[in-house]
């Protein structure tokens, strides 16, 4: 079980990885910052009332489906932040959002096949990790 809090070593991990990198600094930068300026909501908690606790429990597959998404680093920042927090994604919205990207999902001008073939798979293990299924049919258009 992944709890609220517990994901200090990993981004310390990931910020040393970035410092390795050759511009690290403009990394670092972007991900803490991100390209805008975003302002702080504070929003009262209730007080809990039952003896429930509030960590929200996490599968390890849900943890990785949702950060393996993420194309830049910033988006997996706050993917992870939002881990943080107790929040998650609909599971519809990323059946939506999977199928959308299926449909949509072509070759750009001037692709290697090894490129093609990583994105294609990306998605499609994406899709079996959240347990879409699409015809054969459809996949070998």
């Amino acid at each position: 079980m992944l709890a609220t809090g517990r994901y200090a070593q990993c981004q310390s991990r990931f910020m040393r990885y970035i410092d390795t990198r050759p511009n690290g600094d403009a990394l670092r930068k972007c991900i803490l910052q991100g390209p805008y300026k975003l302002s702080t909501v504070i929003i009262p908690a209730q007080p809990e009332t039952d003896d429930s606790p509030v960590v929200p429990e996490r599968t390890q597959d849900e943890i990785y489906s949702m950060v393996d998404a993420c194309v830049i680093a910033h988006e997996m920042w706050i993917a992870i932040k939002r881990l943080q927090q107790g929040e998650s994604l609909n599971i519809q919205d990323v059946k939506t959002n999977l199928f959308w990207e299926f449909g949509r999902f072509t070759s750009h001008d001037g692709e290697s096949m090894e490129s093609y073939y990583f994105r294609f798979y990306k998605m499609m293990n994406e899709m079996i990790r959240n347990n879409l299924e699409v015809a054969t049919m459809q996949v070998n258009v």
